[in-house]
């Protein structure tokens, strides 16, 4: 969600804009002190477990309760700071395209529609609390309702601030505009409730597409798009109480493995701050910056690299762009093929571990994440394979008379120099495997690992950047954590109205057997990612598809990458694709330039996903 720019005439508007304006910021800078404070207990309580267990043989058994607990709070307060921030994930290639004042107006219907989903569930939220104050957790025997209150008190937060947004942006005609425009929507759907009832099933066309893509589409963010339709739904066409909709939240965020989610993030950061992840490129530079297109295959390398230590997509392309685009813009290259091929390695490292995607698909169909951590290293290879084809091809005649070659004595010195950082994707991953820490536990082993890297190696540790880097994790990991909470609400609305069972037997009946149901998956899946990112369609139909995947006989594993995959080929294919337009923002390039050079790119990527998909083995092969 971006923010509509709240005007700085605000003695011009009244008093009262002003006082929306200061306030709203304000609120954000209160809400930052806490979720910074919760990332950096995490960490240290995680840690702290793993220490106790696998060097004192004495777990704390009250570790896991404390982090669910505080887990929730993180989720919760994070998604109002990224609120505040204008930060939750919406889709903006629509609304991008249009003139400045709709482009205004959509950004205030944005607001309006989240801020009637807040009100909406917030009572809901509330009654929650008080009925899990029923509940004790087992080991602090505390009443569940302190964990549970994070629900109310996040709601509660982004409700205020949309608000005092409403308030402070837009002028005012705008705004009731807008709030009569969604009041209007609210009431006709309200009105026509005997009409949903009669439909039967057919009135998930109605609440889950057309609700839903036309509140995205419009620019809604989607987690409050994926709300607002399972409440209307829920409440217009069911006889199920909403409680059930703010526990099915709950359920979906609190899966402990996502946890690792803000810990992955952060650590990301830790290592971009810290120089290990400069230290890795420059090495790969200095083996490679004399072939021709070598800064190419530099960058397809680099995020092959930090992709397996951040687990952010965007904290992998913010740690590997700026390093080598000024470089390679001084060799020629235009600014169109830098974007092009920044999202296609994007897409191209989805299935690296330690993704968040691949820690999502496993909490929310079962599968394993060691087993996910270790099939997903060659398919993104294989990849990466492909699409060196077409750097060859494109930069075979590159002109590199003024490109001095690297000394053996200077990558030497640049390889001991990288050693420390390329060290520490492989210390994570055999961690995991040696069953040290949990796939959960194990970000914490890098982030301690990062830490004293930087303050004895690399000696490029800034302690002010800390607490920025702590809030900036807390509201990229709430803005994805509320997206899966209503999307495991929305998928349980489909589960419980029977669709699953009629989309499984349609799946099963597809013609070709299981190459037809893979062939199906991975177009919708590419369709899916580019509308909805990877995260939310999968919590959707993970749980839907999965099973149907076993039943025709294809490996869980398997299907977990070729469905990753796809959704990657989506999420960074413009026009619709938002990973495309976090690339060019990264690499401040306007996306215009990349879309012709990014064609070459993604047919390269769809050639290596076809591969992976015909070949099992490549997923499966070192299980």
């Amino acid at each position: 969600m971006h923010a509509t720019p709240i005007s700085k005439d605000g003695p011009q508007r009244g008093v009262v804009a002003a006082w929306a304006q200061r306030a709203h910021q304000a609120l954000g800078h209160l809400l930052g002190l806490p979720v910074a404070l919760l990332v950096a207990t995490e960490i240290a309580v995680l840690l702290a477990g793993v220490v106790a267990r696998y060097m004192f043989h004495y777990p704390l058994i009250w570790s896991d309760e404390v982090a669910s607990i505080l887990f929730l709070w993180l989720a919760m307060l994070g998604s109002a700071v990224a609120f505040q921030r204008g930060e939750h994930m919406r889709m903006t290639a629509v609304v991008g395209k249009l003139a400045p004042e709709a482009r205004a107006f959509l950004d205030v219907l944005a607001t309006a529609a989240a801020l009637a989903f807040l009100l909406l569930v917030l009572p809901h939220a509330y009654e929650y609390a008080v009925e899990e104050a029923m509940m004790r957790t087992p080991a602090l025997d505390l009443q569940n309702s302190w964990r549970a209150a994070a629900m109310t008190a996040g709601f509660g937060a982004m409700a205020l601030l949309a608000v005092l947004r409403l308030v402070a942006v837009g002028r005012p005609r705008q705004v009731m505009a807008a709030v009569g425009l969604v009041v209007a929507l609210m009431v006709v759907m309200t009105l026509l409730q005997p009409v949903w009832r009669q439909l039967g099933n057919a009135n998930l066309v109605v609440f889950f597409v057309v609700v839903v893509a036309g509140a995205v589409f419009a620019g809604v963010p989607i987690a409050f798009a994926f709300g607002l339709a399972t409440l209307g739904y829920v409440m217009l066409a069911t006889n199920t109480p909403v409680l059930i909709v703010v526990g099915r939240m709950d359920e979906g965020v609190s899966h402990l493995i996502l946890l690792s989610v803000p810990l992955f993030v952060f650590l990301g950061q830790l290592i971009e701050m810290t120089g290990m992840a400069r230290a890795m490129v420059a090495f790969l530079a200095s083996m490679l910056g004399h072939v021709r297109g070598g800064l190419h295959y530099v960058l397809l390398g680099a995020m092959y690299l930090v992709s397996g230590i951040s687990g952010s997509k965007a904290a992998d392309m913010a740690a590997a762009a700026p390093v080598l685009f000024p470089e390679m813009r001084k060799r020629g290259a235009k600014e169109g093929d830098l974007i092009a091929l920044l999202s296609a390695t994007g897409a191209q490292t989805e299935t690296i571990p330690p993704s968040i995607v691949l820690i999502t698909i496993g909490s929310v169909t079962g599968v394993s994440i060691a087993a996910l951590f270790t099939g997903g290293l060659l398919p993104g290879l294989v990849l990466a394979v492909t699409l060196m084809a077409v750097v060859w091809a494109r930069y075979r005649h590159e002109d590199l008379s003024g490109v001095q070659r690297a000394s053996r004595r200077e990558i030497g010195r640049a390889f001991l120099i990288a050693l420390p950082a390329i060290a520490l994707p492989f210390i994570i991953r055999a961690a995991v495997v040696e069953g040290v820490a949990t796939a959960t536990e194990v970000s914490t082993i890098g982030i301690a690992y990062g830490v004293l890297a930087g303050l004895l190696i690399y000696r490029q540790f800034d302690w002010k950047r800390v607490y920025p880097m702590l809030v900036d994790t807390a509201s990229l990991s709430g803005s994805i954590l509320l997206i899966i909470g209503a999307a495991t609400a929305m998928a349980w609305g489909l589960t419980q109205s029977g669709f699953s069972n009629t989309l499984s037997q349609a799946m099963r009946e597809l013609p070709g057997g299981a190459a037809g149901f893979m062939a199906v998956s991975v177009v919708a899946f590419i369709v899916l990612g580019s509308m909805l990112e990877g995260i939310p369609a999968i919590v959707l139909f993970g749980p839907l598809l999965f099973p149907i995947a076993r039943t025709v006989g294809i490996h869980e594993v398997h299907y977990s990458m070729v469905v990753i995959l796809a959704m990657g080929l989506g999420l960074f294919a413009p026009p619709f694709g938002v990973g495309y337009y976090a690339a060019c923002a990264i690499g401040r390039v306007n996306p215009d330039e990349g879309i012709r050079p990014i064609g070459a790119y993604m047919l390269a990527l769809f050639v290596g996903l076809v591969i992976v998909a015909a070949v099992p083995w490549i997923s499966i092969g070192f299980l």
